[in-house]
């Protein structure tokens, strides 16, 4: 990859490494039955839409813009989930989605009448909270205490269901598939009894398939365990699985200072362009770089906003780095597309993509406007 063949900054997908993904999660669909949708909340870089869809079953949604966007772009299936629905918009998603999931009993109860009356077969489901989760941080758990997200086993027995046609649980965030196991005996041992009267079970997401210390044979294991005890359909939705490692950002220096360290000032924000960075908080790779003081030229990486915490991490070269130099950070794809935003006025980066075969492409670059539009 030539990275002076794309504008900078700039998002880009690599293809290749994309369909190596996909291989992956196509083989646990074809060993297993299960099927598999990209969560767009993590990428929805539709342009690779098509790619995806010659191997996973379709996407999953959290709004009516994901749910219209994977129907008109991949047109496979769609399904949504959302802690709450908004009236004004439920009949469109009725129109784009094939499968609801419902946050709670009040939720069914307000549409459910809709779904029977509007014209097409829509299966329902219902989020349940198992209250068991290994997720260590709060803001990324969802069986935190008071959690909105899901009913719990004492809710869920104070109704009736009928109509309701499977259920759904998403407990983990970026986990190997042994935290799944332990999570399917909880979800087993409390809502097995319902199971044995639905079509499917969905595991929801943050399942980090394809990365590369994965045990894909205890995937395999909780899948066939409740599809053989139970005669249901599976559906897992990974978001980060999809696209792990197949993007990269393209940033170039503006400037270098110095204030008892050496900064180099990019034209890519962390605030901007990559806020996983600062609200997870993490340190993603750069190509070519080190850990602080493990070559002999270390930088403090800063974006171009006025947020003083615009830090993007410390990282050293073996060659001190100037202005016009170009910065490629790693796994891109993810969370950076679909989070980003203009504070400040900043510009969004392009996006792109590349494979061996065609090379690059920009597919969109963005402007004045874009900006003014938002506000």
């Amino acid at each position: 990859m030539n990275y002076n063949e794309f504008p900078s900054p700039c998002y880009v997908v690599d293809e290749d490494l994309l369909r190596k993904n996909l291989e992956i999660l196509k083989s646990v669909e074809d060993r297993t039955g299960c099927h598999i949708l990209l969560a767009q909340k993590a990428f929805s870089m539709y342009a690779t839409f098509p790619l995806i869809g010659q191997y996973l079953d379709g996407v999953t949604s959290s709004s009516l813009f994901e749910a219209r966007l994977g129907c008109e772009e991949m047109g496979k299936e769609v399904h949504i989930y959302a802690p709450a629905y908004r009236e004004d918009e439920f009949d469109e998603i009725l129109k784009y989605s094939g499968h609801i999931v419902f946050n709670s009993y009040t939720q069914w109860i307000k549409y459910r009448d809709k779904v029977k009356a509007c014209g097409k077969h829509v299966e329902c489901g219902i989020r349940i909270n198992p209250e068991y989760s290994e997720i260590e941080t709060d803001i990324y758990n969802p069986c935190f205490t008071n959690s909105r997200m899901g009913m719990t086993l004492k809710n869920f027995e104070a109704h009736d269901f009928e109509g309701i046609d499977g259920l759904h649980f998403h407990t983990m965030c970026e986990q190997n598939s042994d935290t799944l196991w332990r999570t399917v005996q909880v979800v087993d041992e409390k809502f097995g009894k319902y199971l044995k009267n639905l079509k499917w079970i969905n595991f929801g997401g943050g399942h980090h398939i394809t990365r590369d210390d994965y045990d894909i044979e205890t995937l395999v294991k909780s899948i066939l365990f409740i599809k053989e005890k139970y005669g249901i359909e599976v559906y897992l939705e990974p978001g980060e699985a999809v696209a792990l490692n197949t993007g990269f950002l393209i940033s170039t220096v503006l400037d270098v200072m110095e204030n008892g360290m050496e900064i180099a000032i990019l034209d890519t924000s962390a605030a901007c362009h990559m806020p996983d960075v600062l609200e997870m908080p993490y340190r993603p790779n750069v190509i070519g770089a080190g850990q602080p003081g493990e070559y002999q030229h270390t930088y403090r990486f800063g974006g171009p906003t006025c947020l003083a915490g615009d830090i993007i991490g410390d990282y050293s070269f073996r060659d001190p780095l100037r202005p016009g130099d170009k910065v490629v950070f790693c796994d891109m794809a993810i969370y950076s597309m679909v989070k980003n935003n203009t504070f400040n006025g900043v510009n969004l980066p392009s996006i792109a993509l590349f494979s061996e075969a065609e090379g690059a492409r920009v597919l969109k670059t963005f402007g004045y406007e874009d900006f003014k539009s938002r506000l």
